[in-house]
């Protein structure tokens, strides 16, 4: 082989080594570069990244925020009622590095981690206060997702309680508790009319609260009430004339 074509040769091989050194991220993307199995002290990107090819290894990692649906999962609650709950999380890598070498896969262990956050947290509250207090536990189980997944580089930055599924036996046990209240609430405005009222009166008050252009005119019960007994009453004959 003559010397052209050495330096062809050689050439090739060059290029063939420059494009293994060369590395394009994303701006969303760092790169964590192991050299000599030995990990930098800083992760690089984004852009073009130069490594010493095979000195060095990279692995990337993305920074954008991962939204993951928690599947339903059976819980217990304080009152000893079983229910369906699922949940959405979200999270991002703050610490390329450490989610690289502290733990093995860091999207697996933040569900494994959040499965288990749920069933607990949600197991010690009762049924009213899951329901009445969700924003309260949405933000308890984001705080301690997010203890557990600091060390590995990783924040929680949402949990949010979806859907509680309730069995049927509590559903028809609900209904029919609501229908009582309701009965029970009709016998009081039966024995005492003053409260249908109080109540027309509130409703004025909350509409009187809105910024709306609505215009109210309120109108006595009584003289509805009055004009209604005058109307379904029949009119009396005329006296006949003398």
């Amino acid at each position: 082989m003559d010397m052209t074509g050495v330096i062809v040769v050689a050439v090739f091989i060059f290029l063939i080594w420059l494009f293994k050194c060369l590395n394009v991220l994303r701006e969303y993307e760092r790169a964590v570069v192991f050299r000599l199995g030995r990990v930098l002290k800083k992760d690089k990107g984004p852009g073009i990244i130069v490594i010493f090819w095979p000195i060095d290894k990279i692995v990337k990692v993305s920074l954008r925020v991962v939204t993951w649906d928690v599947p339903p999962q059976d819980i217990i609650t304080r009152d000893n009622i079983s229910l369906k709950v699922n949940a959405v999380v979200y999270f991002r890598v703050i610490n390329a590095t450490q989610s690289v070498i502290e733990v093995e896969n860091f999207r697996y262990a933040v569900e494994q981690a959040a499965q288990t956050s749920l069933r607990s947290v949600l197991g010690e509250v009762e049924l009213d206060d899951l329901l009445s207090q969700r924003e309260k536990l949405n933000t308890r189980l984001q705080t301690i997702l997010d203890e557990h997944t600091e060390p590995w580089g990783i924040k929680v930055t949402q949990v949010q309680v979806k859907q509680v599924d309730l069995p049927q036996e509590m559903q028809r046990a609900i209904a029919a508790q609501a229908a009582e209240k309701l009965s029970e609430a009709a016998a009081i405005i039966d024995r005492q009319p003053s409260t249908l009222t109080l109540r027309y009166l509130q409703t004025l008050v909350e509409i009187g609260t809105e910024k709306n252009t609505t215009i109210v005119f309120p109108l006595p019960i009584d003289l509805i009430a009055s004009l209604m007994n005058k109307t379904a009453k029949p009119e009396t004959p005329p006296a006949p004339a003398k």
